[in-house]
C-alpha cells in the first residue's frame, strides 16, 4: 500500500515529522517497507535559457546564458543536450549541488576551455526516469526561480507499508490516518461525505440473482458529463503510487479505491442494454476485459450482465464493451459488496490481479457502499459536470451483526470484587 505524505495529511491533522510518522506506523503494526523521499532535489531550481551559442571548440556543445530567477546576472553553462536552445525552461543545478543520477557534486569547471557554472539537467540525472536524450523541457509558464521539486510535486515523500491479509482497514489512506489518530499522533479529519439530491430515479435497475455472492449493490446515473483529463493534483497522486492516469472518470475510481478503500466501477450508460443483473456466469461464457484479454468464465464466478451479456467480472475487472472513453456523456457509477472468497477464487483462476480484487478478497467496509457512490458523484460533478439521479440500491449494505460466543471461565467462583487484585484473571 503506497501513499504520499500530503495525501495522508488530507485525513490526519498532525505536526509530526515524516520520521515520527514512519516510526509510529511500524509500531502500530503497519510496517513501513520503503520511503521515497526526494528531498535531495530541493536545491534544483527552475531556470530559463536566454541565449544558446555554439561552443568555439566543440561541435556538439553549446554555451548557454541561464537566468536562474535570483535577480543576479545570467550564469554561463556549457551544455551538450541536443534540445538546448534559447527560451527553454528547465531544471538548473548550481555549483555545490549534488546530482544523484551521476553521483557528482558540481563545481565551477572548464569544458573545452569555456567555464561552466552549473548544469541544466535531464530526467535521468535527477533519477526521475531513464530519459537522457535531452534536458528537461518545462512549459512556458513554469515559474523561473522557484523550486523545481515543488513545481513537479517531487517534494512529497511516498510511503509504502506492508499489509497483512487481516488488515483490510489499512488498504486506504483514510484507514491508515484513522489508526495513526487512534494512536495519539494527530486528529482524524476529512471524513464527512454529503449526500447529493438526485434528479429523478435511476432508470437502470439492478437485480441480484446471486445474493450469496453479492449482498449489496448501489448504482447511480450521472447525465451530461464531459470526460477529459483529471486535475493535475489527482494525476500526480496516482503517478506517485505507480498508477497511470487515464481519464477523469477512471481516475476518480482509482482515487476512491486508495483514498477510502472502496473500489468502484464506471459504465458508459449508453453502452449498457437494459437493466443490470448480478448473477453467476454461464459455463463457457466469455468477456473481453479492460486489460484487452478475453476470459472464459465458469458458474463459480460472479458477473454483472446486461441484456447483451457480461459487462464486468464482479469485484475484479470491468469489460471493454461498456468502458468509458472521451465520448462518454452518461455514466453509471457502481459500488457493490462482493463475497471475499468467491472474488479471491475467481482472481486466482483467471490470473487477474487488480487493486479492486486486493481489497474485496480481504473485505471492504459494507457501511461505505452508498457513501462511496456519493463521494464519486461529488468528484464527477467537480471534474466532469453533469446531473445525478437518485441512487438505486439492490440488496443491503448492512450485514447482520456477528454472533460472538464467550465460553465461561471454569475457574471463576467468587465475584471479582472479593478477590485480591493479584488474583484477578487477565482479561
Amino acid at each position: 500500500m503506497k501513499f504520499t505524505l500530503s495525501w495522508l495529511k488530507d485525513h490526519l491533522e498532525t505536526d509530526a515529522t515524516l520520521a515520527e510518522i514512519v516510526e509510529r506506523l511500524t509500531s502500530i503494526g503497519l510496517e513501513v517497507e520503503h520511503v521515497d523521499d526526494k528531498s535531495g532535489l530541493k536545491p534544483f531550481v527552475i531556470a530559463k535559457v536566454l541565449t544558446a551559442v555554439q561552443h568555439p571548440d566543440a561541435d556538439r556543445l553549446r554555451v548557454l546564458a541561464v537566468d536562474t530567477g535570483d535577480g543576479k546576472p545570467p550564469v554561463q553553462v556549457v551544455c551538450g543536450a541536443p534540445n538546448a536552445r534559447a527560451g527553454l525552461i528547465g531544471a538548473f543545478a548550481a555549483p555545490g549541488t549534488y546530482v544523484p543520477g551521476i553521483d557528482v557534486t558540481l563545481t565551477v569547471g572548464k569544458i573545452r576551455g569555456v567555464e561552466s557554472h552549473g548544469m541544466m539537467c535531464s530526467e535521468r540525472e535527477l533519477e526521475l526516469s531513464d530519459e537522457h536524450n535531452g534536458i528537461i523541457d518545462l512549459p512556458e509558464d513554469a515559474p523561473v526561480g522557484t523550486s523545481f521539486a515543488a513545481y513537479a510535486h517531487l517534494d512529497d515523500p511516498v510511503i509504502e507499508i506492508n499489509l497483512t491479509p487481516n488488515r483490510p482497514d489499512a488498504t486506504s489512506v483514510y484507514g491508515i490516518a484513522r489508526d495513526l489518530a487512534a494512536s495519539g499522533l494527530g486528529r482524524l479529519v476529512g471524513g464527512a461525505i454529503m449526500p447529493h439530491v438526485g434528479n429523478g430515479m435511476c432508470p437502470v435497475k439492478v437485480e441480484i440473482e446471486a445474493p450469496e455472492l453479492c449482498p449489496g449493490f448501489a448504482l447511480r446515473l450521472v447525465r451530461g458529463v464531459k470526460n477529459g483529463p483529471s486535475p493535475k493534483w489527482l494525476q500526480q497522486r496516482l503517478i506517485a503510487i505507480g498508477l497511470r492516469p487515464i481519464s477523469a472518470l477512471v481516475d476518480i475510481t482509482n482515487y476512491v479505491t486508495f483514498d477510502r478503500g472502496r473500489p468502484l466501477h464506471v459504465f458508459d450508460a449508453k453502452k449498457v442494454a437494459g437493466n443490470l443483473v448480478v448473477r453467476r456466469a454461464r459455463d463457457g461464457e466469455k468477456v473481453l476485459a479492460l486489460d484487452g484479454r478475453e476470459y472464459t468464465l465458469t458458474p463459480e464466478m460472479c458477473v454483472i450482465a446486461d441484456d447483451d451479456g457480461v459487462e464486468s467480472i464482479a469485484g475484479i475487472m470491468g469489460g471493454e464493451h461498456s468502458g468509458c472513453d472521451e465520448n462518454t456523456t452518461d455514466v453509471l457509477i457502481e459500488s457493490a459488496l462482493w463475497d471475499p472468497i468467491a472474488t479471491a477464487r475467481t482472481g486466482r483462476t483467471l490470473g487477474i490481479i487488480t487493486d479492486a480484487r486486493y481489497r474485496f478478497e480481504r473485505g471492504v467496509d459494507p457501511e461505505f457502499m452508498v457513501p462511496g457512490v456519493e463521494l464519486a458523484t461529488r468528484l464527477v460533478l467537480d471534474f466532469c459536470g453533469g446531473t445525478p439521479t437518485e441512487i438505486e440500491v439492490g440488496g443491503t449494505s448492512t450485514p447482520p451483526p456477528p454472533h460472538l460466543y464467550l465460553p465461561p471461565w471454569e475457574g471463576y467462583r467468587d465475584p471479582p470484587q472479593q478477590l485480591p487484585p493479584a488474583e484477578h484473571p487477565a482479561i
